[in-house]
């Protein structure tokens, strides 16, 4: 059975999702579908000018991964472009925030996708944990305050 996929951390949601190529008609119009990871990997990597490793340290990915999702990024648009097709940006795995958990009971740090209702500690299943990103997202409005740290 294959690993479950991470969600991939983005920090940009554009406003303009759909791209049509000048003089093509609705019905004659084909649609490559970007997801929003990619379009975030393309935005690291070509304008903000990251090298691999810190595109791959903001995602939340692996180094690896993060490649994968940049050639696949790369050959839809390039695609798009040379064949005329639409560019429809949408779905995708992916999450804006990670918060940084910490177990009172046996002391480990694990990451957990902030949408995401944590209830347990990984290692122990303790549900004594508290979220320790108390300088970056949480401070600014954590759904679930009582376990933020002070």
């Amino acid at each position: 059975m294959p690993r479950p996929v991470k969600p991939r951390k983005i920090a940009f949601m554009p406003e303009n999702k759909y791209f049509v190529p000048l003089g093509k008609r609705k019905c004659e119009l084909k649609e490559i579908g970007l997801k929003l990871e990619e379009l975030e990997a393309m935005r690291l990597k070509d304008i903000e000018k990251l090298n691999q490793e810190e595109c791959a340290e903001k995602m939340k990915v692996s180094r690896q991964t993060f490649q994968l999702i940049i050639d696949s990024a790369r050959n839809k648009v390039a695609r798009a472009l040379t064949e005329g097709k639409a560019i429809n940006i949408e779905g995708g795995n992916y999450t804006f925030n990670i918060c940084k958990y910490k177990c009172n009971d046996c002391d480990k740090i694990f990451d957990q996708v902030y949408e995401k209702e944590v209830n347990k500690c990984p290692e122990c299943g303790s549900e004594d944990i508290v979220c320790i990103e108390k300088s970056k997202f949480c401070n600014r409005g954590c759904r679930r305050p009582k376990r933020c740290m002070k």
